[in-house]
């Protein structure tokens, strides 16, 4: 099974959703395979790819009507539930990990305690240079709004406004990749 056929199965063509999910997930894509070839990274261009593409897979599933996710989950879950529905599917293990760990600047369990998360207890970190990167080339698209490339200060202003420990996260993202 392709990451277009899981994507086709969850998002019809036509649908706005689907519409919204491509846009962001082919910006997302574009833009770490861009960052790897700049940085030499040692990744599979297609691995890069596919992983971008199913990031955020579980959106769907959440409740979110802004960017027309009509689920029930809390938004916060989509990664984690992406990560179940990815492996459900019989998608590579890299690419559940990459779901489940591209939110913020990662997920940990100090973060779920002291924000009240409704995430169960755990350690949601990117771990590998593709978790980094996906993770990293996602804070610069919204799915909302123009959907353009977001100013770096943007970004941090966004990664600040969830914690400090989430903006140091981010910014050793970007000494990583910049």
């Amino acid at each position: 099974m392709t990451y277009q056929d899981i994507v086709d199965k969850y998002y019809p063509v036509g649908s706005p959703l689907r519409d919204i999910y491509m846009r962001h997930c082919r910006s997302v894509a574009d833009l770490a395979l861009e960052i790897a070839r700049r940085k030499n990274l040692d990744l599979s261009p297609d691995e890069i790819e596919e992983a971008a593409m199913l990031h955020d897979i579980g959106i769907f599933l959440t409740d979110a009507d802004g960017i027309e996710c009509h689920g029930t989950a809390p938004y916060i879950l989509h990664g984690l539930l992406g990560g179940e529905l990815l492996r459900r599917e019989g998608m590579p293990e890299r690419d559940a990990r990459v779901a489940e760990r591209h939110t913020g600047a990662g997920i940990n369990e100090e973060d779920i305690k002291t924000q009240s998360l409704p995430i169960p207890p755990g350690d949601y970190m990117p771990k590998t240079t593709l978790e980094r990167l996906i993770c990293y080339a996602d804070k610069f698209y919204s799915k909302s709004g123009d959907m353009k490339r977001k100013p770096m200060e943007r970004v941090e202003k966004s990664m600040e406004r969830i914690s400090q420990s989430t903006l140091q996260r981010f910014e050793a993202l970007r000494a990583e990749f910049e």
